[in-house]
């Protein structure tokens, strides 16, 4: 039986409360929903990853070797980053399910999971991260640039907690519809590190470090904010209170079997930047790896817009599995593609028309100027990646919302080690393309796995409608 979710409030033993503006489009409409929740997440994600272009753009301002070393540090970032969005996710697709099957003190029960959960992981990864940084860079090949990366690295691992609660935060806030504050957590943490970053590298002296403690005092006001919110103003949907905490096995595998799977995909994402770089260092350099960090930097800002689309996807996903209208999902799968195709291919031509001015942002320097023409030819390559995200991203967003968290990292390994890695490796290595051979690979991967996880998931919804 579906639960009732036309009316304004959610009534349960002892628990009773009005729906927020953002549980209604959660339970409404699946393409307003989507359009709604998605445009305060592209601001917020807009001016976080403007933030990591600044940060690339002063740290390049020290020279080819800093930007490299951040560049071997991106690795074990990502592994952090995917934690918190693991995590993340996991929280978001467990919330939603049970907004959308009216269960509120769940929904309260598994926020009070996540952070419990969060806090254990956090511990568990500091301190091997903060200890081995430099001994990991040069298992990387960071060499002469080991240095400059245990000097920025060390800072930014040591806030493992910060990163990940404050991750899990916003999630809860996503979660229940409310994207508005979650855009507002985002937007506080870029405009702060845009500001921090030269008054700490450059006025303080601190040089690289200064970039890594930026991000922390950015992270550190993030968390008051959201500590204000949650148990100060107490106004979310969500109650974080332990009072509605009841260890429950199931609540626990809600979060992890979404979790585990995500952050795995970063950790993915991850290795394949090992692999990357290791590649490129082979065929041209650590200059090569340089090219490749300031680059990247620009190819992520660019598919910012479709992850947030595929981020709401989980949420509205989420409430639509959780309450039983499976008929809603193929509407949630196709409409967030075809939106996100358009967004891809207007960034394709904008990227392929600047793609020599934006590279002189990164070469400003006399030290980084010579990088310039392979930023500006690999920005032009990376233009024909961009039209093959959504369909994947958007696929991967939606298994995860559903709760299949393991099919999303099946098609990720799919798509970054078996397409990505094996064509990077055959058109740099094999066929001797080199440095350019690596990049077409790339986009020759993301082809692939792309167009595999849209079929995957329509054969998945089909049989999901047929036995329902």
């Amino acid at each position: 039986m579906k639960p009732n979710t036309d009316d304004h409030e959610i009534n349960l033993p002892g628990v009773k409360k009005e729906e927020t503006v953002g549980v209604s489009l959660l339970l409404g409409e699946p393409e307003k929903a989507i359009r709604k929740l998605s445009g305060p997440l592209i601001i917020a994600m807009l001016l976080y990853s403007t933030y990591n272009l600044v940060n690339a753009i002063w740290v390049a301002g020290l020279g080819s070797d800093a930007l490299a070393a951040v560049g071997f540090i991106s690795p074990l970032f990502l592994v952090l980053i995917g934690l918190g969005n693991g995590l993340g996710a996991g929280t978001t697709s467990a919330i939603a399910r049970k907004i959308g099957a009216g269960d509120l003190q769940g929904a309260n029960n598994a926020a009070f999971h996540a952070i419990i959960l969060t806090v254990i992981i956090s511990t568990l990864v500091t301190i091997p991260l903060v200890i081995w940084t430099t001994d990991i860079a040069l298992l990387f090949g960071a060499g002469k640039t080991a240095g400059l990366c245990g000097e920025y690295g060390r800072v930014v691992f040591g806030s493992t907690i910060l990163l990940l609660l404050t991750s899990v935060g916003s999630s809860i806030l996503r979660a229940e519809g409310d994207t508005k504050r979650a855009m507002y957590l985002m937007a506080v943490s870029a405009l702060m590190n845009m500001v921090l970053d030269p008054l700490l590298i450059y006025t303080a002296g601190m040089g690289i470090a200064g970039a890594a403690w930026g991000m922390v005092i950015s992270q550190v006001f993030v968390a008051i904010i959201l500590v204000y919110w949650f148990f100060g103003k107490k106004d979310t949907y969500i109650s974080v209170s332990r009072r509605s905490f009841v260890y429950q096995r199931q609540t626990m595998w809600d979060i992890l079997s979404v979790g585990i799977p995500a952050s795995l995909e970063f950790f993915l994402m991850s290795l394949l930047a090992i692999i990357i770089n290791g590649l490129l260092v082979s065929v041209a350099g650590t200059d090569a790896v340089a090219v490749y960090a300031a680059g990247w930097r620009v190819v992520i800002f660019a598919i910012i817009p479709l992850a947030a689309i595929g981020t709401s996807v989980i949420s509205v996903a989420g409430a639509a599995f959780g309450g039983r209208r499976y008929e809603k999902l193929p509407v949630i799968l196709n409409y967030s593609v075809k939106t996100g195709l358009m967004v891809a291919i207007s960034l394709s031509v904008i990227t392929w028309l600047f793609a020599n001015q934006i590279a002189t942002i990164f070469t400003y320097s006399p030290e980084s100027i010579h990088l310039a023409p392979s930023i500006a030819a690999f920005l032009a390559t990376m233009c024909f990646f961009y039209p093959f995200v959504p369909p994947g991203i958007m696929s991967g967003s939606l298994f995860q919302g559903v709760g299949k968290g393991m099919t999303s990292l099946a098609l990720n390994v799919f798509r970054n080690l078996l397409f990505i890695a094996v064509f990077a490796y055959l058109f740099g290595i094999v066929l001797g393309y080199g440095e350019h051979g690596i990049w077409w690979g790339i986009v020759a991967g993301d082809i692939l796995g792309g167009t595999l996880a849209f079929i995957w998931a329509r054969v998945y919804l089909s049989r999901l409608l047929r036995y329902q």
